[in-house]
């Protein structure tokens, strides 16, 4: 167990935990296996995420600061049973919509599709190439989601942010009325590497690809207004992705304040944590985490599932009901639990029947075979 009380800049640290595993955004998007365009897809049905823009690597500029490749690449994301995807970034040199490229297997199947502008660069031409790509994705693929990241806002105020993401928005979406598909939905994001942004707007993206979403929504709003709590989070904590929230707003403050408590709980487990043979245990049920604020308000985390916590805030005077907290949480994760278990066996009947699809298409010897 882990109890700290925060007062001002200084953080106090009363109890301890069994170690988390936890490894930053980079080390989840760090490293792609580099895919030429005749590589089939993965047999395992998970959603894919396209990444493009029209310069460097969105993945390597943003996690590894290396040069840019000339080939795709490609990331499973397997950390969870929830966040489960596999990211396909293209470099901005590549055009797809070449001839000797096969655009409609790239968008068939495809979940999400993050177009990348660089907010402190001239963008009519990003806003040319999010138009040609979203128009051809849209006629392969009507049921992808289309999300804008305004990227590297750091370096601007926030009016000028506010300026930049509404001109980008107008023009984009008047350049979609113009060719008569306003039915077209584009989202639209700030993002920065230097906070927490892109993780909100990840989390945001992923959570549309996730078909229980609505489910879990309506268990943390049963557990919150049944507990005293004023919000929850479940976290990814291996991707700092929050899939799911209650239905109350979410504010950036509180976002970062959810990912600066899994950042201590993580350092403070790796200082003080198990070692020798117990050091490959991340953590277990009885792992959680206690920071009181000092506005009177407590955040509690406590482990949901190997990969999942939840994240909570509440009044001092709420947490006194610790015990009918806890109950309430049980209740919770056995329900979580259940929507675990119904998700691995469609999860299990889709990749057998994928593998069996791909199996009659392959003659004994190995050879792989075309159908008409």
């Amino acid at each position: 167990m882990l109890s700290s009380r925060h007062t001002g800049n200084t953080i106090q640290t009363e109890g301890i935990s069994k170690p988390f595993l936890f490894y930053t955004f980079v080390s989840v998007f760090g490293c792609c296996t580099v895919l030429g365009f005749s590589d089939p897809f993965s047999s395992e049905v998970k959603p894919r995420i396209l990444l493009m823009g029209l310069r460097r690597s969105f993945i390597v500029y943003l996690c590894n600061n290396q040069e840019s490749t000339n080939k795709i690449c490609r990331e499973d994301v397997s950390n969870s049973s929830f966040v489960s995807f596999q990211i396909w970034d293209f470099p901005g040199q590549i055009d797809f919509f070449d001839p000797t490229f096969d655009y409609e297997m790239i968008f068939r199947g495809t979940g999400a599709l993050i177009f990348v502008i660089d907010s402190q660069d001239d963008y009519v031409e990003a806003l040319s190439r999010l138009h040609l790509t979203v128009t051809r994705a849209y006629k392969v693929n009507p049921d992808i989601n289309f999300e804008v990241f305004i990227h590297k806002v750091d370096g601007l105020s926030d009016d000028h942010k506010i300026e930049k993401q509404r001109d980008i928005h107008k023009r984009a979406n008047d350049d979609l009325a113009d060719a008569g598909l306003e039915r077209i939905h584009l989202s639209f994001y700030l993002t920065s590497i230097y906070d927490h942004s892109i993780f909100e707007a990840f989390s945001k993206v992923v959570q549309k690809l996730i078909p229980q979403l609505p489910t879990l929504e309506n268990l943390l709003n049963i557990f919150i207004s049944n507990s005293g709590i004023e919000k929850a989070f479940l976290f990814d904590v291996v991707s700092k992705i929050y899939i799911a929230t209650d239905s109350s707003p979410v504010d950036m403050q509180t976002y970062e304040l959810c990912c600066d408590m899994i950042d201590v709980v993580i350092d403070i487990s790796c200082i003080y944590g198990l070692t020798g043979d117990e050091a490959g245990t991340p953590y277990d049920k009885e792992s959680m985490a206690i920071i009181h604020l000092n506005n009177t308000t407590v955040m509690y985390l406590k482990e949901v599932t190997k990969f999942l916590a939840l994240v909570c805030f509440l009044r001092e005077e709420s947490f006194e009901r610790k015990g009918l907290i806890d109950y309430n949480f049980h209740c919770f994760k056995k329900a979580i639990e259940e929507v675990f278990d119904v998700r691995l066996k469609v999860q299990r009947s889709r990749k057998l029947l994928s593998q069996r699809r791909w199996s009659r298409q392959t003659v004994p010897n190995g050879t792989q075979v075309h159908p008409h």
